[in-house]
This record gives C-alpha cells, sequence and structure tokens, in this order.
C-alpha cells in the first residue's frame, strides 16, 4: 500500500492540538503533517525495509554510545517544525545540548524542534516527489545534514543546508562530516 496524501481545505485544516487528538483517536495508524496543513497516512513498513531500518538504527545506536554525540530517534518519533509541519523520519539526531536544553516536560512531548540530521530510507509505498518534499522541508527548517537513501535505485540522495542536493549513484560510504564527526554509513552492508 503507498502513503496516502489527503488535502484537506484551509477550513478543515487541523491545529496542533486537533492534529494530536485525531492521532491519538487513530494509534493503530501513522500520520504526519505537511506544512500546508495535508495530512499523510503513512503505510507500514515491509519486512525488507523494516529490517533494514533497523539495521540501520543499530549502527548509529552503537556509535553514539562511543561518541556520546546526544540523542538519537526512530520513526515513532515526531517532530513539530517552524513551518508547522509534524513529520517523523525513520532516523533523526539532535546533539546533546540541545536537548539539555529542553525541559523536561518538552521531551515527554512532540518535539518542538528540527533534528541536527534526519534519515529517511524510501520503502516501496513511498512516492518520490513525496520523499524530495520531506527531505527540502527538513533542511528547510534547519536541519544540518539529511540523507535519503533508496536501496531499490541503488541511490542516495544527500541534503545539507545552503547547498544542492547531491545524488550518489551505487551503494557506497555515506559520512556524518561536520554534523556526525566521525559516524559513516555503509549502505551496501544493509543488504548484503
Amino acid at each position: 500500500m503507498e502513503s496516502i496524501r489527503v488535502r484537506l481545505p484551509a477550513d478543515l485544516r487541523m491545529n496542533d492540538d486537533k492534529f494530536m487528538r485525531f492521532c491519538q483517536s487513530n494509534s493503530d495508524l501513522k500520520f504526519e503533517r505537511r506544512k500546508n496543513g495535508d495530512v499523510i497516512f503513512m503505510a507500514n513498513s515491509d519486512g525488507e525495509t523494516g529490517n533494514y531500518n533497523f539495521e540501520i538504527a543499530a549502527r548509529f545506536g552503537f556509535w553514539n554510545r562511543q561518541a556520546k554525540f546526544g540523542k538519537f530517534f526512530d520513526s515513532s518519533t515526531a517532530f513539530r517544525l517552524a513551518d508547522t509541519s509534524i513529520m517523523s523520519p525513520d532516523v533523526a539526531a539532535i546533539s546533546q545540548s540541545r536537548w539539555d536544553a529542553l525541559t523536561s516536560d518538552e521531551r515527554r512531548k512532540i518535539l518542538h524542534l528540527c533534528p541536527d540530521f534526519v534519515l529517511e530510507l524510501r520503502s516501496p509505498s513511498d512516492r518520490p516527489k513525496d520523499c524530495f518534499e520531506k527531505m527540502d522541508d527538513w533542511i528547510n527548517n534547519g536541519c544540518r545534514l539529511g540523507w535519503l537513501i533508496d536501496l531499490a535505485n541503488q541511490t542516495t540522495y544527500v541534503y545539507r543546508s545552503n547547498q544542492p542536493r547531491e545524488e550518489i549513484t551505487g551503494l557506497g560510504v555515506l559520512d556524518g562530516e561536520d554534523v556526525l564527526p566521525g559516524f559513516s554509513l555503509d549502505v551496501a552492508l544493509l543488504i548484503a
């Protein structure tokens, strides 16, 4: 099943509180809200994609235990961005200092900040146009580094603040650059 995008007329768009109640009332489903008020009904991951997500998260988790960069989040964590989007990447990271600046109450709600880093793994149910738009929104809201990995087409798109998107063909090694110093992800190992 593909993700479904529903365009709501302006008078039916949900503010943050209504959107959260809507999500809680449909807790078996996953939603995102885009900056224009569209609601995305997210499809569940297939087995392969779920396994890739797990392997990717494990690599970040192991690295972070050593590097002590900050906090990493899975795809069930929602971020409320300055443009009013509420989105959940497959992997997100914020520095420890940014986490420490949040109150304990803020940490227990949708995080009202943009991650320093996001990774989106394109699954068969994701339309490329929606993936590119979502990555642009992350970067336009302050994300410093983003990776959109499309394993089926063996292409990765690297997003950096104030730079054009970089397309990498093949399953090479991605570098965390100055955002995640010392981190690298060998994409080929995910499908090995």
